[in-house]
């Protein structure tokens, strides 16, 4: 199987602002063809607000930090170019006046079928993929990783304004996106063949219209030989994005040893893992969390070393471990993307400078080497 420098590629999902409101600025087309020109490939979200940028892939962190700087900075660019500002936040902290769909044929089908779920979206992720060999694998490994999405969810939290207001959430992205019929944490399957049998049901009721819409936190790739976790925010910064990346591929590599020798994925009841998620989403980095092992309430910044050390193995063996430590204690030491955007709406109750905010976090640690 493979060691611990398995695979590893990112998609970052991204808000397009008024450089003088914040407002959602629906100009995804105009700054993806002034993107192409430079060479950068950006994928149209649902909405016209929302661009993606997907990194190649990779087995060493540094490289992928790298070339995750490089997006950030040549995408920012991008969006100066067409009259509007890149921001990596989860959902956007102003008033929307609205979130256009984008005009391509599926996403019609999507508007057509979904109605304001469509329209009421600017909900910007990020998802980690990690190379797997096949689909059996890949659902064998989703099961040894559902008990780590809330820790992951916590540590990723950057969406606690929306509409100009304290939701009560660090990551409200996430309460918002599971109105989705298919979002949220995945179910505990046996085996491949389990899988494609729900899949095959939701397409019959409609639930979700291709198999791009399973929509579930992690999941087998529909493009890729991997699998595919989804679970976070778009992290404030790039340093958070590589930690993310380093942590998910261990887990996954320490899930397959666990696959290999035998060793069951724990089944976390359906309903331990709803509380676990709404406890994350509720605190991200401050107070609480609960343990989907065992039920237990316990600090998240406890929770979050418990799986460093589940993960510590795979991260020393493909040489992560120090990098883990030091971003772990500096996102520690300034907070996540929710605790940077309730410092500065508290300082003097405007929301401008939330964007201010958000804005130095998209780009920090983007002009170094």
């Amino acid at each position: 199987m493979d060691d611990g420098r398995a695979t590893v590629g990112v998609e970052e999902e991204f808000l397009l602002v008024d450089p003088d409101t914040g407002a959602p600025l629906a100009r995804n087309v105009e700054v993806a063809r002034t993107a192409e020109d430079i060479g950068i490939d950006l994928q149209l979200e649902l909405t016209r607000c929302q661009v993606e940028a997907s990194t190649a892939v990779h087995t060493d962190i540094a490289a992928l930090h790298r070339q995750l700087r490089e997006l950030r900075s040549g995408i920012s660019s991008c969006a100066q170019q067409n009259d509007a500002r890149l921001l990596a936040v989860g959902i956007p902290p102003t008033v929307p006046h609205e979130f256009p769909v984008t005009q391509t044929p599926r996403y019609k089908r999507i508007e057509e079928n979904f109605g304001l779920l469509a329209h009421e979206q600017g909900l910007s992720g990020c998802h980690v993929h990690v190379g797997i060999p096949d689909s059996e694998t890949a659902i064998q490994v989703s099961n040894y990783l559902r008990p780590w999405l809330p820790q992951l969810l916590a540590m990723t939290a950057n969406s606690a304004i929306y509409r100009g207001t304290e939701t009560g959430f660090a990551s409200w992205r996430s309460i918002l996106w599971r109105r989705w019929p298919s979002a949220g944490p995945p179910p505990y399957f046996e085996s491949a063949r389990d899988y494609e049998a729900m899949v095959a049901m939701m397409l019959n009721s409609g639930s979700i219209l291709d198999k791009q819409m399973v929509y579930w936190d992690v999941r087998p790739s529909v493009s890729f030989p991997t699998v595919e976790v989804r679970v976070s925010d778009i992290p404030a910064t790039v340093e958070e994005t590589a930690l993310l990346a380093a942590l998910v591929r261990a887990i996954v590599v320490t899930a397959r040893k666990s696959l290999a020798e035998g060793r069951p994925a724990p089944a976390v009841p359906a309903e331990v893992l709803r509380a676990a998620y709404w406890k994350s989403a509720r605190s991200g980095l401050v107070g609480d969390g609960v343990d989907p092992h065992d039920g237990q309430v316990a600090p998240i910044r406890t929770l979050l070393r418990r799986l460093i050390d589940y993960a510590a193995p795979a991260l020393a063996e493909a040489g992560d471990r120090e990098f883990v430590d030091e971003a772990f204690a500096r996102l520690l030491d300034r907070g996540n993307g929710a605790l940077r955007q309730l410092t500065a709406l508290r300082a003097r109750g405007a929301v401008d400078d939330v964007v201010e905010e958000v804005a130095r976090a998209t780009l920090e640690g983007c002009d170094g080497p």
